[in-house]
């Protein structure tokens, strides 16, 4: 079936990716997000012989993408597979999930320590959390377990050593001491831990991660990072005392956060302040990265000076809006109409001229725009499949169902690159967000506000 449909529009050329695609009914959906998981999946290759499980071609110059992106990756699987019901792919995802967890089963492997941030890992920690919550299959009993996994990454980060008194608190960008960026704090890592940390709460009832999440807003508010118009900002840092903040403004921020609100509220019972929170949120998240409701990303669209990284935030803008309609249903009627005309002009662009189904990344103009990479298939496999949302089951909890066996202690022993801080030199300046210098380099034109003497 697939090959018919295939060959039916390269014959008919790029103009029919509407007539291509349909999301009119479940079944549309399904097997549109079919055809998208499948073609998402031609970029991996660690299943091939030779090839390291787990990881997309990379990091540059090997190939183009960094460690966390395929952590993110088979988080956008497991909620396609819940979404859907596909498990076509669901031991491919376990093989690769557990493959890459490190020596100490906390997701710190060795082999990515000269570009590990607490961002990474805790992209890599959200997709094992995710397995928790939505019930994925359990690994083997001589395995780390999903949900231990996720405690893990949250424990090394709630470590002392990640937390310091520079800026007044607040995690870094990057784990080990000698890494580019060690003296840049900023959003995503913070958003991450207060993600997990919320989740956490959540799913345990353990008021500790709720603590901790808590902690980690106010930190991120006070700093100013995140304003009272809730527009979030990339970071700052140590040595300016974060005060001389990257106003770049990027949608998979809003949503990490968007999202841990959404769980906070929950787990509060719906507490007004945080009602509060999230409805400021969603509101800005919608202003800022939703022109005519249409996904976009504002820091490098209009001259497509996105980095590879940015290519995928998409993806995690509507994975996560979507999941919060679930567990903060208030959101529905004003977020699931915006994420349905997102998702038809997201389609739209599956229309590639060598494979004809070839997704890109400028959803506004409704037509392929040149680009593609997992980035770009992730995000509209991440857009079709959050449309089934309303017919899904909520995240579960270990009192509603959830079968993921924890370890209060996963993470406590690891290695968490403890030391004594170097004296910061000119090259520790280099740092900054989730992006490295070579790629803040390619969006300097577009964004203007490296002001920071980087």
């Amino acid at each position: 079936m697939i090959l018919t449909r295939f060959a039916a529009v390269a014959l008919l050329g790029a103009g029919v990716a509407d007539a291509f695609y349909s999301i009119a009914t479940t079944a549309d959906i399904k097997a549109t997000a079919a055809d998208i998981a499948w073609d998402l999946l031609q970029y991996y290759k660690g299943n091939q012989s030779g090839q390291t499980p787990g990881i997309l071609p990379g990091p540059p110059p090997a190939g183009d993408y960094y460690w966390w992106e395929a952590g993110a990756m088979w988080g956008t699987l497991i909620d396609y597979w819940k979404l859907t019901g596909d498990d076509s792919y669901n031991k491919l995802i376990t093989d690769a999930m557990l493959w890459q967890v490190g020596p100490d089963k906390d997701y710190m492997p060795p082999n990515v320590t000269a570009s590990l941030g607490n961002d990474d890992q805790g992209f890599w920690g959200m997709s094992a959390m995710l397995a928790a919550e939505n019930n994925f299959p359990n690994p083997p009993p001589d395995q780390p377990q999903w949900l231990a996994l996720a405690q893990a990454v949250f424990h090394t980060q709630a470590d002392p050593q990640r937390h310091d008194e520079t800026c007044n608190g607040g995690l870094r960008w990057q784990i080990p001491l000698s890494n580019n960026g060690y003296d840049y704090k900023n959003s995503i890592a913070n958003g991450c831990f207060f993600n997990l940390g919320a989740r956490l709460a959540r799913y345990t009832n353990n008021q500790t991660y709720a603590d901790w999440a808590e902690k980690t807003w106010d930190w991120v508010t006070s700093v100013g990072f995140m304003d009272a118009k809730y527009n979030i900002y990339d970071g700052g840092h140590v040595q300016n005392n974060c005060t001389d903040i990257n106003r770049a403004q990027f949608s998979y921020n809003n949503a990490v956060y968007l999202l841990g609100a959404a769980f906070m509220y929950n787990y509060t019972n719906g507490d007004e302040k945080w009602k509060g929170r999230l409805t400021g949120l969603v509101d800005a998240t919608i202003t800022t990265f939703f022109p005519d409701n249409i996904a976009y990303e504002i820091a490098c669209e209009e001259h497509m000076s996105c980095t590879t990284d940015m290519l995928s935030f998409k993806g995690y803008l509507h994975r996560w809006l979507a999941t919060a309609t679930q567990i903060a249903p208030f959101l529905a009627p004003t977020v699931l109409p915006v994420l349905k005309t997102s998702t038809e002009a997201a389609i739209a662009t599956c229309a590639g001229e060598v494979n004809a189904r070839t997704c890109g990344f400028k959803w506004t103009t409704k037509a392929y725009d040149g680009s593609h990479g997992a980035g770009q298939q992730m995000n509209v496999l991440a857009a079709v499949s959050s449309l089934l949302i309303t017919q899904a089951a909520p995240p579960v909890t270990n009192a509603t169902g959830g079968t993921s066996k924890g370890d209060p202690n996963a993470g406590m022993h690891s290695d968490n690159f403890k030391g004594e801080l170097p004296p910061l030199t000119v090259g520790d300046k280099a740092g900054a967000s989730i992006l490295t210098i070579v790629m803040l380099v390619s969006v300097v034109g577009t964004m203007g506000w490296m002001s920071t003497g980087i």
